[in-house]
């Protein structure tokens, strides 16, 4: 009885020793983190594709402005037209944001992404940012 209660004892300490070194809580918001980055990089390569087929125009016309604007269907409806399905098939959303389900239809209402799109107003480079990042707390990419 006493060999069997020493087993037991054992494998439990093995046992927190594995789930501490894999740590799922972490490894969950990692992926999440890599999600955002390669959301915010798929949105700056549309919005660059689309300025590049209109002559410099960027898409949304005045939407995406000096300040931090979300992108979603109270700030930014037509950039989600001018992009969805000629640019990006849907528009990713952040993973804790609508279910982490991408917008296929910008007429619909309520769609948020989560992500904020800013054009500098000393050199006109758009960034694209996740502000609600778990690990890298915000990621951003500008170009």
């Amino acid at each position: 009885m006493i060999e069997l209660l020493v087993v037991i004892g054992v494998l439990a300490v093995l046992l927190t020793i594995v789930l501490i070194a894999i740590n799922p809580a972490r490894q969950f918001s990692q992926s999440n983190d890599t999600k955002r980055r390669s959301d915010v990089n798929a949105l700056l390569n549309a919005v660059h594709q689309y300025a590049a087929d209109n002559k410099g125009v960027l898409p949304g016309g005045a939407e995406i402005g000096v300040a931090p604007v979300v992108i979603n269907i109270a700030n930014t409806p037509t950039l989600c037209a001018d992009l969805v399905t000629d640019y990006l098939a849907a528009l990713p959303v952040d993973p804790l944001t609508n279910n982490g389900l991408p917008v296929t239809d910008c007429a619909a209402l309520g769609w948020d992404t989560g992500y904020t799109i800013v054009r500098s107003a000393a050199n006109s480079r758009i960034t694209v940012a996740a502000p609600d990042g778990e690990l890298d707390l915000a990621i951003s990419v500008t170009r």
